[in-house]
C-alpha cells in the first residue's frame, strides 16, 4: 500500500510541476505556430527540470514508487503534446505524433498486465536514449527556419526508428520475465530491480 506522504518528495513536486507547465506550452505553440521564444523556452524548461528531479532522486536517495510511475507518464504526455501541437501548427508530418501515440498505446496494455501483477519495470538505457534522442529532434524543430520545415519529417526518422526498437526491446524483456516466472509470481516490488538485472 503506498504511503502518500512518503511520495511527496522534492522530485515528485517537479514532475508535478513539469505536469502543470505542458498545457501553457501547448498553448504557446499554438499561438505562435512555434516560432516564439517562450515556446522554445518552456520546452527547454520542461526538459530541463525532467533532469533536475531524476538527479535529485537518485542523489539524495529520493526515488519512490510513486515517481517510477509519475515521472515517465509526465515524460510521455510530454513528448505527445509536443508533437501533436507541432503537427497542429504544420511543422511535423501527421504519422510523428501517430507513431509516437501508437506506441505509447501498445506500452500501456503492457502496463496494465504488468500492474495487475503489481510489477514495475524500470526504465533501460535504450529508453533514455530515445528520450534525447526525441527531445533533441524537438529542439531542432524549435529552431528551425519555417524555410526548412520540410526537413521535419527526416529529422524524426532515427527518433521514431529508435522508439520502435526501445517498444520492442521491452517487449522481449517482459516476455523473458514471464516466461521465467518472475512476473507469474507477482514478486514484491523490492525484488524486481533485482530480478530485472539478473535477466538482461
Amino acid at each position: 500500500m503506498i504511503k502518500w506522504r512518503e511520495q511527496l518528495t522534492v522530485p515528485n513536486i517537479l514532475t508535478m510541476v513539469r505536469l502543470a507547465c505542458i498545457p501553457w506550452m501547448a498553448q504557446e505553440i499554438y499561438q505562435s505556430r512555434g516560432y516564439s521564444g517562450l515556446s522554445a523556452a518552456l520546452f527547454l524548461g520542461i526538459w530541463f527540470t525532467d533532469i533536475l528531479d531524476g538527479w535529485i532522486a537518485r542523489r539524495f536517495k529520493q526515488v519512490s514508487d510513486l515517481g517510477k510511475v509519475l515521472d515517465p507518464l509526465v515524460d510521455k504526455i510530454f513528448q505527445l503534446t509536443t508533437a501533436i501541437m507541432m503537427w497542429v501548427v504544420g511543422r511535423l508530418p501527421l504519422w510523428v505524433p501517430i507513431a509516437m501515440l501508437a506506441k505509447e498505446l501498445l506500452m500501456v496494455a503492457g502496463g496494465i498486465i504488468l500492474w495487475k501483477k503489481q510489477y514495475v519495470v524500470s526504465s533501460k538505457w535504450y529508453g533514455k536514449i530515445t528520450t534525447v534522442l526525441i527531445t533533441m529532434a524537438f529542439v531542432v524543430i524549435f529552431f528551425l527556419p519555417e524555410q526548412y520545415v520540410w526537413l521535419s519529417p527526416y529529422i524524426f526518422i532515427l527518433p521514431i526508428a529508435m522508439l520502435y526498437f526501445s517498444l520492442f526491446s521491452y517487449a522481449a524483456n517482459v516476455w523473458r520475465l514471464w516466461n521465467s516466472g518472475v512476473i507469474a509470481a507477482g514478486k514484491e516490488v523490492g525484488k524486481q530491480q533485482e530480478d530485472i538485472n539478473h535477466s538482461a
